[in-house]
């Protein structure tokens, strides 16, 4: 079986050797460099490290030159890559480390502790270091590696999304190289070659799936950044002449409010796909004037991250739809029966291709829930029209239901997401007497603005019930996910007496 991620690299790494296939803080590594590295480092975890095919190995640090060094030299290996989440307690990484049963964790400098703290909660694991990998950069051609059968595991990643439940989506060479063709088949999609900026974490699915992963399988190069500086990020798209990039709504508010934006040259750009929030309709207009159109995507990691998303000539006409799915992945609305639901009303999203997840790590059950009948059950709520094209409604989970009637906190949140001032904003359910639950919002400003402003705006342009009883006004950001998205778990969890520590506003 030929037909893998480190077979790609290696033949980038003999057919063009000199060209670039990283850029991180200005240092950059060839595809030669690379291929030989990788080889002599998955030699070492084998031979060395005794790294068996189908072990799991933790692969634990912010991003940086050596990430996608290791994670590349694990897949090499024959091992499964398990990236963990750097900003981690033991606690939550040693959940992790026995529901995927690593035997092996590659720290980056600086995370040596909080690796041996978590091995000290439970089973050990061998921990190599930055400087292991580091040692090897250096040597003779090399062109070793170990291929796993197509359908075999190569990657698990474990996202709790919005959910706050710890899942493990395996993904195989067979899906992922099905992603990276399906990206690749469209005059939106990605090229060989394409060079693609990376302000997100390397760990998580849009930075390893559609960073690192495609990135290596077209040949492309991978601008990685530590995290998001707007006016450098402007600076890298000129400087690099960068062809992709993606992000949630915040990463391209930031970067279009940046002082070098009105100016810049952004020609370049072919491939700009967001998604993860509603994207504000002048914030696609801001793009557009710089001939850049915004794709707005719908997907999930166990659909490779990306299910659908808008074709590039009607990104402004439909700005709230996320396109009708892709030329191998079918995107639909199921209602409680699980059948096609009618245009316009709201259900369960549901998916299907080649690019789906085959299932949970070790969750059968899991699994079974969520695969059902050859479709992928998202627990999202969507709708869509008479041409298919898909709306994001909500969680199904995060539904308010206020006196028997369900409330979308994602039509609250982009209703008062655009009041002048208002940074970002999550809706929440809060405890009711009477109504059971009653949203509370919860935002972020910079201004003058106050809860009346809120309450006011909401007033004019909702129905009543919609409207918050609860406002709570902070300058602080909210908390996020890795992937960029508000993490609503944790919003939830920090205002889960917002009934009792704040005054109802109405």
């Amino acid at each position: 079986m030929t037909a893998t991620i480190g077979a790609a690299l290696d033949w980038w790494g003999r057919t063009k050797p000199d060209s670039t296939a990283l850029v991180f803080n200005g240092s950059e590594l060839s595809y030669g460099t690379l291929r030989d590295w990788t080889s002599r480092a998955a030699r070492h975890l084998c031979d060395t490290v005794d790294v068996t095919p189908g072990d799991r190995v933790g692969l634990l640090g912010p991003n940086s030159l050596e990430w996608p060094v290791a994670a590349l030299s694990v897949l090499k290996s024959g091992g499964i890559l398990v990236p963990l989440n750097s900003r981690y307690q033991p606690a939550e990484l040693r959940k992790i480390a026995d529901d995927a049963g690593l035997t092996t964790v590659i720290v980056a400098p600086g995370f040596e502790s909080l690796a041996e703290q978590t091995a000290a909660l439970g089973t050990g694991f061998t921990i190599v270091t930055y400087a292991d990998l580091e040692a090897l950069r250096t040597g003779g051609s090399d062109d070793f590696r170990v291929d796993v059968a197509p359908d075999e595991p190569t990657t698990i990643l474990f996202t709790s999304g919005s959910t706050g439940l710890s899942k493990g989506v395996v993904l195989t060479n067979r899906t992922l190289l099905s992603i990276v063709l399906e990206n690749t088949l469209t005059e939106e999609g990605f090229r060989p070659g394409t060079t693609t900026l990376l302000v997100l974490p390397l760990a998580f699915t849009p930075g390893l799936v559609y960073g690192l992963l495609i990135t290596t399988v077209l040949g492309g190069t991978l601008v990685v950044e530590p995290d998001l500086v707007p006016s450098r990020a402007v600076t890298l798209l000129e400087k690099h002449a960068v062809e992709a990039i993606f992000g949630v709504p915040l990463i391209f508010e930031a970067i279009s409010r940046a002082p070098e934006f009105a100016n810049a040259d952004l020609s370049s750009l072919k491939t700009a796909i967001v998604g993860g929030a509603a994207v504000p309709t002048d914030l696609l207009a801001r793009w557009a004037d710089k001939g850049v159109l915004l794709r707005q995507i719908y997907g999930m990691t166990e659909a490779g991250g990306v299910a659908t998303a808008t074709i590039r000539s009607e990104a402004m006409d439909h700005p709230d739809r996320c396109g009708t799915g892709s030329i191998f992945t079918q995107v639909k609305v199921f209602d409680a029966d699980g059948n096609q639901a009618a245009p316009g009303e709201t259900g369960e999203l549901v998916v299907r291709g080649p690019g789906v997840t085959p299932g949970y790590w070790n969750d059968p059950e899991t699994t079974a829930l969520a695969l059902r009948d050859g479709w992928l059950h998202s627990g999202d709520l969507g709708e869509a029209d008479e041409s298919g094209r898909v709306k994001f409604v909500d969680r199904l989970k995060d539904l308010i239901i206020s006196g028997g009637i369900n409330i979308s906190p994602v039509e609250l949140e982009g209703a008062i997401g655009s009041i002048d001032g208002v940074v970002e904003v999550a809706v929440i359910a809060a405890e009711d007497e009477r109504f059971g639950e009653t949203p509370a919002a919860i935002v972020t400003v910079a201004g003058d603005v106050d809860a009346a402003t809120i309450v006011e705006h909401c007033s004019r342009v909702l129905a009543d019930f919609k409207v918050p009883r609860y406002v709570v006004v902070t300058d602080d950001p909210l908390p996020r996910l890795p992937s960029g998205k508000i993490a609503k778990t944790v919003i939830r969890d920090e205002y889960k007496d917002v009934h009792v520590r704040f005054e109802k506003v109405r």
